[in-house]
C-alpha cells in the first residue's frame, strides 16, 4: 500500500474516470445481486408457490420491508394472475429478469469504459515521468545502471503497474461489493442457513492466502532479469562489428540464452502458481456450496422452514460469491507483481538528482571575461582523478589541455558542463560559481563536441537543428559550410532531409564528426570545449575536421582536449596533465624548449 499512495498522484489528474468507474461498479454490483432475488417470484409463479394476497399491503417502516416486499410481490402475482391469466404475469416475471441482466451488463461495460481512460492515462504519464527523469539525472547514475535494466522499467516495469496494481480499484470496490450485497441478500433469505456456511469460509481464504506468499519476490526477479537480457540485447546491437570481428556470436548467444533460460523458469513458477489461484478458489467454493446443499436441503425438505424457490435463489447467490472471490484471489497475485514492478519504477522516480538548478539559479546568459577554475579535486569512486587543479581562461583564448590516458582532461570538460560535481574547490564563470547557476543557462554557453561522433536516427536537419530548434534551412547550411561538410551533405539523395540511420551509420567517421562540429556552430555559444574531437579519424578526415574546427573556433573561448598534439600547436595556452595535477604550462616552442614532459610526448607521436 505504501508503493500505491506513490503511485497515487498519477491517479489524480484521471479521478473522475476513477468516480465514475466505482459508480457504475456499484450499480454492477447491486444488479447482480438483484439479478437472483428476480428468480424468486417467477419460480414461484412457475411452481405456483406464491400464496394468494388480494389485499395491498401497508408499508410500516424499515425495518418491516422485508415483510412488506414479499406482501407486495404476492399481491402483484395475485392480481396479474386473476386479472390477465398466468401467462401475462410470466411474461413480466421474465421481462423484469431481462431488463435487470441488461442493467447489470451496462453497469459493467461503462464500468470498464472509464477505467481504460484511467488505465492507459496513467501508464501514458508514469512513462513520461520516467523518461524524464531518466534524462534528467546525471550520468553517474548510469554508470552504474544498465540501460536495458532501465529499458525495461520504462516499458515492461511501468506496464505491469499498469495492468496489475491498477486492479487494486477494481478488487476494493467491484468485487467486495458484489459479495457484500449478495451476503446481506443471503442473511434476508436465511439467517441461520448463512451463518452455517461463513463457519467455512474462512479456512478456504486461508488456504487461498498460502499461494502468493513467495509472488512478489519471484516477480521482482523475473523483472531484473528481463533488464539483463534486454541489456544483452542493447550491447550486442552497439557492438556488433566487435561481436562480428571476433567471431564472439556464440558467446553472446548463450549469454542471452542463459538469461532468457532463467526468465522463462522465473515466468513458469510465478504463472503457475497464479493459475493455481482460481482452481484453488473455485474448489474451495464449491465445497461450500456441497456443504449448503445438504444443510440448506435439510430446512427445506425435513424442517420446511425454507421454500423451495428461495432456497434455489439462495443456491444461485452463494455461487454468485464465488466469481468476486476468484477475482480477488487473481488480483491480490497481480498486486503482488504490480507492487515488485512498481518498487523498480520508483526507484528510478524517487532518485535524488544531486545535479540541479537552485531555486534562485542565476540565469547568465552571456560570457564576459574569465573562467576560473580553483583548486578543484575530484574523485569517480575512492581514487582521485583531479587534485588541487586551478586554471584560467581568459575570453577569446584557446586552452590546450594535453597528457596521457587517464590523467583528467576529459574530466576538466564534464566538470565545466556540470555532467559531473566537484567534490572540493570551485568553478566560476565571470565570478559567479557554476553551482549557483541555471543549468540550462550554463550549458547554453557552451558548446560541445565530443570524440564519440553522438548522432540520432533522424534527418541531418534534425540532428544540426538540436543545437538551434528554430532554425532555418538558410542557417543550417551556413552552419555545414563552416564545419566543412556541406559538400558532402549536398551530394546525398535527399540533402539535408537525408536520414543517417542508427547513429549515422550510413556516414563515415569524419562525415560524422562533422556533422556534430556543425551542430555546434548552429548553436553559436560563446564558450566551446572540444574533447578529443580528431583522435579518431584518419589523417584525410582529420584534415578536414580540423579545418571545420578553426573555423569554428574563430572569436570564441575554446577548451581544446587533445590527443593528437598536432592540432593544438597554435592554442595560446597548452597544459600539460599527469596523474590529476598540471606539469607544464606555456605556448608549444616553450614547452619544447623545457625539454620536458609535452616534448617526450610531441616525440613519441612523431616516432609514431
Amino acid at each position: 500500500m505504501n508503493n500505491f499512495r506513490k503511485i497515487f498522484p498519477f491517479i489524480i489528474p484521471y479521478k473522475k474516470y476513477a468516480y465514475l468507474n466505482i459508480f457504475f461498479n456499484i450499480l454492477y454490483a447491486f444488479f447482480g445481486t438483484l439479478s437472483f432475488i428476480s428468480l424468486i417470484p417467477m419460480m414461484q409463479v412457475l411452481f405456483d408457490l406464491s400464496k394468494r394476497n388480494t389485499a395491498m399491503p401497508v408499508y410500516h417502516g424499515l425495518s418491516g420491508l422485508k415483510t412488506f416486499l414479499e406482501d407486495y410481490l404476492s399481491y402483484f402475482i395475485t392480481t396479474a394472475t386473476d386479472a390477465h391469466g398466468v401467462g401475462y404475469t410470466l411474461s413480466i416475471m421474465v421481462a423484469m429478469i431481462i431488463s435487470i441482466f441488461l442493467l447489470k451488463n451496462l453497469s459493467d461495460y461503462f464500468a470498464m469504459f472509464f477505467i481504460t481512460f484511467l488505465r492507459n492515462g496513467v501508464l501514458r504519464d508514469m512513462r513520461n515521468a520516467m523518461y524524464k527523469k531518466t534524462i534528467d539525472l546525471p550520468l553517474s547514475f548510469f554508470s552504474e545502471k544498465r540501460k536495458g535494466d532501465t529499458i525495461s522499467r520504462i516499458a515492461g516495469d511501468v506496464n505491469e503497474v499498469q495492468t496489475s496494481f491498477l486492479s487494486i480499484l477494481e478488487m476494493v470496490v467491484k468485487e467486495p461489493l458484489t459479495i457484500v450485497f449478495t451476503i446481506i441478500t443471503m442473511f434476508t433469505i436465511s439467517m441461520k442457513l448463512t451463518i452455517f456456511v461463513f463457519v467455512f469460509i474462512p479456512l478456504s481464504g486461508y488456504v487461498i492466502s498460502l499461494i502468493g506468499k513467495q509472488l512478489k519476490k519471484q516477480s521482482t526477479r523475473a523483472q531484473e532479469e528481463q533488464g539483463t537480457f534486454l541489456s544483452t540485447i542493447e550491447e550486442t546491437l552497439g557492438g556488433l562489428k566487435v561481436v562480428k570481428g571476433f567471431n564472439g556470436e556464440s558467446y553472446f548467444n548463450k549469454k542471452f540464452q542463459d538469461s532468457t533460460h532463467r526468465f522463462f523458469n522465473l515466468s513458469n513458477s510465478i504463472g503457475n502458481r497464479q493459475n493455481l489461484a482460481s482452481p484453488v478458489s473455485e474448489f474451495m467454493g464449491i465445497m461450500v456450496i456441497a456443504i449448503l446443499l445438504w444443510y440448506g436441503g435439510h430446512m427445506v425438505l425435513i424442517e420446511k422452514t425454507l421454500n423451495g424457490a428461495s432456497f434455489i435463489a439462495y443456491m444461485g447467490l452463494a455461487y454468485n460469491i464465488l466469481t468476486p472471490a476468484k477475482s480477488i484471489s487473481k488480483a491480490s497475485y497481480s498486486i503482488k507483481r504490480g507492487n515488485a514492478a512498481a518498487e523498480r519504477v520508483l526507484e528510478i522516480l524517487d532518485q535524488e538528482n544531486p545535479i540541479v538548478s537552485k531555486i534562485d539559479a542565476v540565469k547568465k546568459n552571456s560570457f564576459e571575461a574569465v573562467i576560473s577554475i580553483k583548486n578543484i579535486s575530484f574523485r569517480y569512486e575512492k581514487e582521485n582523478v583531479l587534485k588541487d587543479f586551478s586554471l584560467e581562461v581568459n575570453k577569446g583564448q584557446t586552452i590546450a589541455l594535453v597528457g596521457q590516458s587517464g590523467s583528467g582532461k576529459s574530466t576538466i570538460a564534464n566538470l565545466l558542463t556540470r555532467f559531473y560535481d566537484v567534490n572540493e574547490g570551485e568553478i566560476k564563470i565571470d565570478g559567479v560559481n557554476i553551482k549557483d547557476m541555471d543549468l540550462k543557462s550554463l550549458r547554453g554557453l557552451m558548446g560541445l563536441v565530443t570524440q564519440d561522433s553522438i548522432l540520432f536516427n533522424d534527418t541531418i536537419k534534425e540532428n544540426i537543428s538540436l543545437g538551434k530548434l528554430d532554425a532555418t534551412d538558410k542557417e543550417i547550411i551556413e552552419a555545414l559550410k563552416i564545419a566543412n561538410a556541406y559538400e558532402f551533405v549536398n551530394d546525398l539523395p535527399n540533402g539535408i532531409y537525408t536520414n543517417i540511420g542508427d547513429s549515422g551509420n550510413k556516414l563515415s567517421g569524419g562525415q560524422k564528426q562533422r556533422l556534430s562540429i556543425a551542430r555546434a556552430v548552429l548553436k553559436n555559444p560563446p564558450i566551446m570545449i572540444l574533447d578529443e574531437a580528431t583522435s579518431a579519424l584518419d589523417t584525410e578526415s582529420e584534415k578536414l575536421v580540423q579545418v571545420a574546427l578553426e573555423n569554428m573556433m574563430q572569436n570564441r573561448t575554446s577548451i581544446v582536449i587533445a590527443h593528437r598534439l598536432s592540432t593544438i600547436q597554435r592554442a595560446d595556452l597548452i597544459v600539460v596533465m599527469q596523474k590529476g595535477k598540471i606539469v607544464e604550462q606555456g605556448r608549444h616552442n616553450e614547452l619544447i624548449a623545457l625539454n620536458g614532459t609535452y616534448n617526450k610526448l610531441v616525440n613519441m607521436q612523431s616516432f609514431e
